[in-house]
């Protein structure tokens, strides 16, 4: 890839404040417009020689967006709804990977072990355009609660499935006890990272009350959980999770001041923004980039996309079908936005672009993974602020 000049790294910028503004205007999600402007950007040669990179999405972009999310999640809220969330986000995946994996291996003849492989990564939903849009409709119930929640520890548990489908289809052979053993190393060394660097940071942080040096820490957690997992074989997604929420609901006490919380709250809303409008423009350069693959692709694409909405279908409805008579229920409106909220974005991209370069139909999978993705951002993306409204004016709406 590649260096990002000044000049690029501030036109950028630019770019996505004056789309953010204008998506404001026309009550329309930014993301999408950043995707359409990347998109048009790339046609007139303007973007040429930025690209969208495993590289770069994971050891840059990642880090601050999970960060900044789980960093305003409340863990009693988790806690509360502890139950459904870990349901969705982990037997939910393995069912949507499962399902896309079977059909995908049936209807589009590729051998089941690499459509496993590409159920892993686009059952993984983008929690980052789901929280803009949350924040942008003021929503802040139990509703968001499930949603970011389950998108995030979604994201991680997508990740460990994918790591061990890819072995599995680059011809490792794995007994059942190895497979079980990875998904160990790799989910449980994940939370221990995140754990271990967020609780060393805070102690560090703990000795001043500079608040610039409390806001550094946070950066170093932020990256160093990522950096420290991934140097094991973990998963960098949990570790930052576990990280954030741990700074994110403990950090308060006596480790960063009151003056160091405001400061570092807002520092992570602005790294999200920019790392967020980074993504979503390369996005819309990349799909243009693959405009001829997708065309040729176009029966594969569409089979794709069907099917990823009837995976996330399946589980979103039929798990919430599980706690219809507990306490833990959800509400009908609130599984239509699970559902229907479950954005596909950066994490399956960054998967998907990070496949060796030998493994078998890569060119079809990456078609169809920004095919998803596509679909995903400007049609979901587009239509989810009038579902959201619905939702939030019928909060009874219920079987």
């Amino acid at each position: 890839m590649n260096p990002v000049s000044v000049e690029a790294a501030g036109a950028l910028l630019l770019i996505a404040s004056l789309v953010a503004l204008v998506a404001k205007r026309l009550k329309l999600p930014y993301t999408v417009g950043l995707v359409i402007v990347g998109f048009v950007l790339a046609a007139s040669g303007v973007a040429e020689g930025i690209q969208l990179t495993k590289e770069l999405v994971f050891r840059a972009l990642l880090p601050p967006l999970i960060f900044e999310a789980a960093f305003f999640l409340p863990f009693a809220e988790i806690r509360r709804n502890l139950k459904p969330i870990l349901v969705l986000a982990s037997v939910g995946v393995l069912l949507s990977a499962f399902v896309i994996g079977a059909v995908m291996s049936v209807v589009a003849g590729w051998p089941f072990a690499v459509a496993l492989v590409f159920g892993a990564l686009i059952a993984a939903t983008d929690p980052v355009a789901v929280i803009a849009m949350f924040k942008e409709q003021g929503i802040h119930d139990r509703l968001r609660i499930l949603v970011e929640a389950e998108s995030l520890v979604n994201d991680g548990v997508a990740a460990v499935l994918f790591s061990v489908a890819t072995l599995v289809a680059m011809g490792t052979q794995l007994s059942v006890g190895d497979a079980f053993a990875i998904l160990c190393r790799e989910a449980f060394g994940g939370v221990l990272a995140g754990a271990s660097v967020s609780l060393i940071g805070l102690f560090l942080a703990g000795r001043t009350d500079d608040h610039l040096v409390e806001l550094s820490f946070t950066a170093i957690i932020a990256y160093g959980s990522f950096l420290l997992a991934d140097h094991f074989h973990a998963s960098g997604v949990l570790a930052v999770l576990t990280a954030g929420l741990i700074v994110g609901n403990t950090g308060h006490i006596g480790a960063i001041t009151d003056h160091g919380r405001q400061t570092v709250s807002a520092f992570w809303e602005f790294g999200a923004f920019l790392s967020n409008s980074v993504i979503f423009l390369l996005i819309g350069t990349h799909e243009f980039s693959l405009i001829n693959s997708l065309i040729a692709e176009r029966k594969t694409v569409f089979l794709a996309v069907t099917v990823s909405l009837a995976a996330r279908a399946m589980s979103s409805y039929g798990l919430s079908a599980v706690f219809r008579k507990s306490k833990d229920r959800i509400e009908r409106s609130h599984q239509h936005v699970l559902f229907w909220g479950g954005l596909k974005g950066a994490l399956s991209l960054a998967l998907v672009l990070g496949l060796p370069e030998t493994f078998p139909y890569k060119r079809q999978l990456i078609a169809a993974a920004f095919g998803v993705v596509a679909f995903s951002i400007v049609v979901q993306g587009v239509t989810m602020p009038k579902l959201l409204r619905q939702t939030s004016s019928n909060p009874d709406s219920q079987e």
